[in-house]
C-alpha cells in the first residue's frame, strides 16, 4: 500500500514543551524518509515552504491572541486562516489529517478535514483538564478550601468531558501510555495505539558530565508551573536538611509562574532558566538524581532525557512518567511525599546504587528511538486505510458544534 499523504496539525511546534519535541521529530523523519508531509503550525510570520513532497505552513498570530505559556498562545483570531489554509491543504491531497490537540490548531484541521472528508486521526499529548484544574486551584487559593475544592473537580470534569467529546470526531487515536490508551479507547469507542517518544542518545550522554566537586545534586527540568508540583522540590529541600543532608543542592532548568517563588524559598537552588541543545544536555549529565514531582504529564521527555544522560529518576506514581522507570532498578516511583524523599536520601547515601541505576538508565534509554515510534505510527494509519470504516465521514454540525464548544472552553 502506498505511504499516506498527511497533513499534520500541531499547536506546538517552535516551543519548549514535549508536544513541540515529539512534532519536530515527526517533521523531520518525514523529511528523511520522503514522505508526504504537510506541516501545519504557529510562527513568526506566516508563510508557506514546499521541499519536494514536504509542505511547511506556518501562521502567525494576531493581536488578539491569549498567553497560555511564556512562548506558547492561543489566538481568538485563527478561524480567519480557514479558507486560505484550506485551500493549500486541498491542494496537496491528503489521505488523513493528524492533529495534536484541542487548540487552535487541532480545531483547524477537524474542520478541514471535514471539509475535504479526509479522515481525522488525533493523538492525545497534554491532560489539558488537569492542568487547567490545578492553575485554577492556585488563582482560587485565597478562597476556602471547603468552597474552592468542589468548583475545581467541576472545573476539571466539564472541561475533560468537552475535550472527549472534540476527541470523539477523530476515527484513529494515538496515546503515550498504557493508561492512556485504554481511557482513550473506553471513552471515544475507536481504535487508539500506543504512540510512545524516542531520545538522541548523542546529544543526551553520561559523557557530558562535567563537575568535579562533591555535591550531591538534584535536578529538575521542565516548566516551573503549579501542574508541575514544583513546590515539592522546597519541601524536600527543607527534609534533606532536617535529616542533616548538608552537601546536597538543586539544578531547577524552565520558566514559568513558580521560578520566582522557588527563589524566594530555596537555600541552594541554581535557576538558570530555559536551556536548550548541550548546554541542556550538560546540565543533564551533571546532575545526581532527577526529581520529576508532576502528576498531570503523560509522558514525561524529560524523564528519558535525564535517564539517557545516565541520571536515575524518581518520578510520581500519578502519570505517565511511571511508565518509564523501572522501580529499584532505575530510579524509584514515589506514591506521596515521603517516598520522594525517601528515594533521594537512599541515592544519597549509597553510592554504588547510583551508579548501578546511571548505568541501567543508560542503558534503557538506548533502547528507544524516535524512527521506531514513527515507523509503528506510520503502520498504524496504513492498517487504519485498508479499513473502509476508517473513511467514513462524520456530520457537519457535530463538527461545528464540537468546535465550537472547545474554542468555547
Amino acid at each position: 500500500m502506498k505511504v499516506p499523504r498527511v497533513a499534520f496539525f500541531t499547536d506546538s511546534f517552535h516551543e519548549v514543551n514535549g508536544v513541540a519535541l515529539t512534532s519536530r521529530e515527526f517533521d523531520g523523519f518525514a523529511q528523511r524518509r520522503g514522505y508526504p508531509f504537510c506541516s501545519v503550525h504557529a510562527g513568526p510570520r506566516t508563510l508557506e515552504r514546499t521541499e519536494g513532497e514536504h509542505l511547511t505552513i506556518e501562521l502567525s498570530h494576531s493581536p488578539l491572541s491569549l498567553g497560555l505559556e511564556h512562548d506558547l498562545r492561543f489566538d481568538l483570531m485563527f478561524w480567519r486562516y480557514q479558507r486560505w489554509l484550506g485551500e493549500r491543504v486541498r491542494a496537496f491531497q491528503p489521505d488523513l489529517v493528524h492533529i495534536t490537540g484541542p487548540g487552535q490548531f487541532g480545531i483547524l484541521g477537524a474542520m478541514i478535514a471535514h471539509e475535504l472528508r479526509v479522515p481525522l486521526v488525533a493523538s492525545w499529548h497534554t491532560n489539558v483538564h488537569e492542568f487547567g484544574s490545578r492553575r485554577l486551584e492556585k488563582l482560587l487559593g485565597w478562597w476556602p478550601a471547603g468552597m474552592r475544592a468542589p468548583v475545581v473537580r467541576f472545573t476539571e470534569r466539564q472541561s475533560l468531558r468537552l475535550i472527549l467529546r472534540f476527541y470523539k470526531l477523530a476515527r484513529l487515536h494515538f496515546a503515550p501510555n498504557p493508561e492512556l490508551v485504554q481511557f482513550l479507547a473506553e471513552r471515544t469507542g475507536n481504535p487508539t495505539h500506543l504512540m510512545e517518544r524516542g531520545i538522541d542518545t548523542e546529544l543526551f550522554a553520561p559523557a557530558r558530565r562535567r563537575r568535579t566537586d562533591t555535591d550531591f545534586v538534584i535536578g529538575y527540568v521542565g516548566r516551573l508551573s503549579p501542574e508541575k508540583n514544583v513546590r515539592l522540590l522546597a519541601r524536600l529541600e527543607r527534609s534533606l536538611l532536617d535529616a542533616g543532608v548538608k552537601s546536597a543542592r538543586f539544578l531547577i532548568v524552565g520558566d514559568g509562574s513558580e521560578r520566582s517563588w522557588l527563589s524566594a524559598n530555596m537555600k541552594r537552588a541554581d535557576l538558570p532558566g530555559i536551556l536548550k541543545g548541550e548546554p541542556l544536555a550538560e546540565a543533564y549529565a551533571n546532575m545526581d538524581v532527577f526529581v520529576f514531582p508532576s502528576e498531570t504529564d503523560t509522558f514525561g521527555n524529560v524523564v528519558l532525557e535525564a535517564m539517557a544522560s545516565g541520571v536515575p529518576a524518581v518520578v510520581s506514581a500519578f502519570g505517565g512518567p511511571k511508565f518509564l522507570v523501572r522501580d529499584g532498578t532505575t530510579g524509584y516511583i514515589a506514591g506521596n511525599e515521603l517516598d520522594f524523599v525517601n528515594s533521594v536520601l537512599l541515592l544519597y547515601r549509597h553510592h554504588e546504587l547510583r551508579s548501578s541505576m546511571r548505568d541501567n538508565s543508560r542503558r534503557l534509554a538506548c533502547q528507544r528511538s524516535w524512527d521506531a515510534v514513527f515507523g509503528g505510527t506510520y503502520d498504524r494509519y496504513t492498517e487504519a486505510m485498508a479499513n473502509r470504516r476508517f473513511f467514513a465521514s462524520g456530520t457537519k454540525a457535530g463538527t461545528q458544534v464540537a468546535c465550537a464548544t472547545v474554542a468555547d472552553a
